[in-house]
């Protein structure tokens, strides 16, 4: 039950930086944390997501620039989209991205214009 990012409720404390749920491992039931918000662990530089959403009838064109949201109230991040199809898409952020969270949404845009996004995996 906990979100990648996630800071409160670990029960860990201690002189330093705060600590930060990095990774989970379900089938091993491991959950990985790291000391410090800007830990390399927490940040991403790509994403794949399934459950898509467009909405024009057809996906946005690969390899063009856009932005993108994987948190609420999140600044867009400069991406392109490097593949697209029916069922998923693999976005590639300019800059790595804090605590992309499996499960959460992505929500790609155009300037302005939100063209969909779906379930990051």
């Amino acid at each position: 039950f906990y979100t990648i990012g996630q800071r409160q409720g670990l029960g860990i404390g201690g002189p330093g930086a705060p600590w930060f749920v990095a990774a989970k491992d379900m089938e091993k039931n491991i959950l990985y944390v790291v000391q410090g918000h800007d830990h390399p662990a927490l940040l991403k530089p790509h994403l794949s997501a399934s459950d898509l959403s467009w909405i024009d009838a057809a996906a946005p064109a690969p390899t063009s620039s856009y932005g993108a949201k994987t948190r609420y109230r999140q600044r867009d991040a400069a991406c392109r989209i490097d593949a697209v199809d029916l069922d998923c898409c693999d976005v590639s952020f300019d800059q790595p991205q804090w605590a992309v969270t499996p499960g959460q949404s992505v929500v790609l845009y155009e300037h302005d214009i939100c063209l969909g996004g779906g379930i990051i995996q």
